[in-house]
């Protein structure tokens, strides 16, 4: 599967961006989706998940309550809205999959199990 991440850009603390994250090459009925980031000089981190054949979501503490998943089965497209932006916010956000294991559960994430990923898109929160 091949994953196209859009949607990023740079806004004002406060404010609100929808990602995009189209998937091509297979559908996606059988995988978890998932979104992380990475800010400068910081490992790489997990935001939000979505199984796509149930609609469970989870996601990062930092994050709950801001920021919603949400995927579009006619469009082979997964969506992450971010509300209520903050500067901590601020990095290079991804999309990644894995597949769906029905045997374990949605959580924890383990970014490791994500084998495929796209290209990255910047988000940028200013003070």
């Amino acid at each position: 599967v091949q994953l196209q991440a859009s949607g990023g850009g740079l806004v004002q603390a406060g404010d609100s961006l929808r990602l995009s994250c189209a998937g091509s090459g297979d559908i996606l009925s059988n995988y978890v989706m998932g979104w992380f980031r990475q800010a400068a000089g910081k490992e790489r981190e997990f935001v939000a998940a979505t199984r796509w054949r149930d609609a469970a979501t989870y996601y990062a503490d930092s994050v709950k309550g801001r920021f919603a998943i949400s995927r579009d089965n006619a469009k082979n497209t997964v969506y992450l809205q971010m509300n209520t932006l903050k500067p901590e916010d601020t990095a290079v956000y991804y999309c990644a999959i894995r597949a769906d294991d029905r045997r374990a559960p949605l959580a924890p994430i383990i970014i490791s199990a994500f084998n495929s990923w796209g290209q990255g898109t910047q988000v940028t929160v200013s003070s």
